[in-house]
């Protein structure tokens, strides 16, 4: 599938990303939400066993579901509101990093993507050009030159001092900034993704859509120590996940990897994935995984939730059952609605 392709599908979203996997972060916990009732009934004696004993406890939790329920209803009209705002009044510090340029990448990305083209490429021959951890299925290696990692993060930087809105990433990370909204998406992280990654997806992830990519949400997170300093256990809204480790200083805060969402944490074993500086690590988005606290400095990191309609449009990742869509903007939730009208164009939200 090439990018014409996906200019001219009508991305949407399955009806459970406004009630499911709600992260209530005093508790610690994730959530589905469909009324008071029923949430009660699910989740009262839980809630219970973590603290949240009184009735204005449980009435302030409502509160933050039903206002998380309300964002994620108007997430697509305002998410273009803000990348039209950002288009109108930010400029760049360093514009050419808001398009891929093979002088970006490190040179072994770019010998592993060539030999992902070759025809002779099987997953046997890629697993040995890559470092395996020791999570099952979890790959690294090196994606980007450290000095174009510096110049990101400087453009980054440069506009979390400035006066234009800004969106978090989602629910769990606080602090950062969604790429489609900063005009990285068409010209940066798509081509990254269609023409360097899937290439490499293909051959390590072909069970789970890795060979059938087609769309993304693209965000930046930021570690410091008077902000976010870890993660919870959690799984993504992908098929595959790359999380690259751009900057800057700093101590701790390894990832660790789990199993798949379907195994309970006490009967996994969590395994530890050091973040190196221009290093992608790549896994199933499925895979549970977390990020545990940095003792000092800052940490920025790239991550890429990429996504394949042809797997999801049979399954919801998140709700596992068959999905209800709702026509959403540009990628949207990464589901494709084939009953619909092609659409000429697209922009990329």
């Amino acid at each position: 599938m090439n990018n014409e392709d996906d200019e001219h599908r009508l991305f949407c979203i399955c009806n459970c990303f406004y009630t499911d996997n709600i992260f209530l972060e005093d508790y610690k916990l994730h959530v589905h939400f469909e009324s008071e009732q029923q949430f009660s009934q699910d989740y009262g004696a839980v809630l219970k066993r973590l603290g949240c004993v009184t009735g204005q406890q449980f009435e302030d939790v409502l509160n933050q579901i039903t206002q998380e329920v309300d964002r994620r209803r108007c997430l697509g009209v305002k998410s273009a509101e803000r990348a039209a705002a950002i288009k109108d009044i930010y400029r760049p510090l360093h514009p050419h990093v808001y398009h891929l340029q093979e002088s970006y990448l490190a040179p072994q990305f770019k010998h592993l993507v060539e030999y992902c083209r070759s025809a002779d490429a099987c997953e046997e021959g890629v697993i040995c050009l890559l470092e395996k951890e020791a999570a099952p299925r979890v790959y690294r290696f090196p994606v980007f030159e450290k000095s174009f990692c510096m110049q990101l993060v400087e453009e980054l930087e440069h506009f979390e001092q400035s006066a234009a809105p800004k969106g978090r990433p989602n629910t769990m990370n606080h602090y950062g900034i969604l790429l489609n909204e900063l005009g990285l998406d068409e010209g940066f992280i798509s081509p990254l993704r269609e023409q360097y990654l899937r290439p490499i997806t293909s051959l390590l992830y072909r069970d789970c859509g890795g060979c059938c990519l087609d769309s993304h949400k693209a965000f930046v997170v930021k570690y410091d120590m008077d902000e976010d300093l870890d993660l919870s256990y959690h799984y993504d809204n992908a098929e595959v996940t790359i999380n690259i480790s751009i900057g800057k200083d700093f101590t701790d805060g390894n990832l660790y990897f789990g199993d798949m969402r379907q195994v309970p944490l006490r009967e996994s074993e969590c395994s530890d994935a050091e973040h190196r500086l221009t290093e992608g690590i790549l896994h199933r988005g499925q895979q549970m995984h977390g990020a545990l606290p940095i003792s000092s400095g800052q940490r920025w990191n790239l991550i890429i939730w990429m996504r394949a309609s042809q797997v999801r449009n049979n399954l919801c990742p998140m709700c596992n059952q068959r999905p209800t869509l709702v026509e959403g903007e540009g990628f949207a939730d990464g589901f494709t609605n084939p009953s619909a009208p092609l659409h000429t164009a697209c922009v990329l939200t």
